[in-house]
């Protein structure tokens, strides 16, 4: 017998207790009402069930492959949900790695920076809310800004103001004392940091010196890594 014509039959073997029970009697435990609107939910659900079976059946091979890969969706989903904290640290460590400079902030609010080819330590900063590069340089006793980085921030010093002597890998230059309102590596962020403007054409990068470093509880190189920790 088909599913349909079990689920009629069930049906009407309900239709005939009910009919030859009283009213005021309970049916394993459920009253007439409610086990007669039982069985014409269950029956229509079988009816429907049989329906979507039988067009699966028809091509059973193409839809058991759809429920397979349906269902590893699904469990990627909720697997990714469950696991969203170590799948966006693991993200960011692989963002590390694809693009130096890229700050990866770990479970104890350290900044990791991954080492360039070049063998230097390239830091992506934010500087009163704009993206620059800046080389990482103990040697530096200030964050150091080219000319034309600072002009980008709005930063354009009279000639006079030139006075403070710096060492660069070009040579001795003049530089202009500056304020920058925040500068931001990650998670890290520091404010009202003095810095030096460089004359035009003297800096080839910004360098990010003992001005900021000095802010932080501490860093320190451990092979390709540098890790910033925050005061």
């Amino acid at each position: 017998m088909s599913v349909p014509g079990l689920a009629l039959a069930a049906l009407g073997l309900v239709l005939a207790v009910l009919i030859f029970s009283h009213d005021s009697r309970s049916v394993v435990g459920l009253e007439p009402d409610q086990l007669a609107s039982l069985a014409i939910s269950g029956s229509l659900l079988a009816v429907i069930a049989a329906g979507f079976w039988h067009q699966f059946r028809g091509n059973l091979g193409a839809n058991v492959r759809a429920a397979l890969i349906w269902g590893a969706l699904a469990l990627a989903l909720v697997a990714s949900y469950a696991y969203r904290d170590e799948a966006r640290t693991v993200g960011a460590r692989l963002m590390g790695a694809v693009r130096p400079g890229s700050a990866v902030v770990g479970d104890d609010g350290s900044v990791t920076i991954t080492r360039r080819a070049g063998g230097d330590f390239h830091v992506r900063a934010e500087v009163n809310g704009q993206a620059h590069g800046f080389q990482f340089d103990t040697g530096a006793s200030s964050v150091v800004l080219t000319a034309e980085t600072a002009a980008a921030l709005g930063i354009r010093p009279a000639e006079s103001e030139f006075g403070v002597r710096v060492s660069t890998a070009n040579g001795t230059t003049m530089a202009a004392p500056a304020f920058l309102d925040s500068i931001r590596v990650g998670t890290l962020v520091e404010r009202r940091v003095p810095a030096l403007v460089s004359r035009p054409g003297a800096l080839r990068d910004n360098l990010l010196g003992m001005s900021f470093l000095d802010r932080l509880s501490g860093f320190e190189v451990r092979g390709d890594r540098l890790i910033l920790r925050g005061s």
